[in-house]
């Protein structure tokens, strides 16, 4: 499983699997962010699997999904209540960390190239969201 820093207290990474909770809560994370549909491929762990782990470990879980290619302004605006709400550091994850990614960068303040970069810093390519960042680089 590989983690990639986004911002003070929020990683993403790609699907994660109910074994990868306990190594989340050891390595100190607090809550979990789950951006995948249920579904969405074959051998994908059930968000309510993912669910029951976490809360055995301890960590607060969280299930917003993101159907690939039609991330709402709704979403965005749970992916920040969440970031403000859960307790901290937290992990978002989805098939690739993208959409997880997508949801940061969609909310975060900030001008827009230095939140593009950031994200190119930790691997994901989000250019073609610079139309929907604002002047602050905060999402719609």
């Amino acid at each position: 499983m590989q983690i990639h820093p986004l911002a003070d207290q929020l990683s993403v990474a790609a699907q994660i699997d109910v074994a990868d909770i306990a190594t989340l809560a050891a390595q100190g994370f607090r809550s979990v962010i789950n951006n995948r549909p249920d579904g969405e491929a074959a051998g994908q762990p059930a968000s309510a699997w993912l669910e029951a782990a976490a809360r055995k470990a301890g960590l607060v879980y969280r299930h917003i999904p993101v159907v690939s290619g039609q991330l709402s302004d709704a979403q965005v605006q749970d992916f920040a209540a969440a970031l403000d709400a859960l307790p901290r550091p937290t992990l978002a994850f989805c098939r690739t960390g993208t959409r997880s990614a997508m949801l940061w960068a969609l909310q975060a303040h900030g001008p827009a190239d230095a939140i593009l970069q950031i994200a190119h810093a930790a691997g994901y390519d989000l250019a073609a969201l610079r139309p929907r960042l604002s002047t602050d680089g905060r999402g719609r």
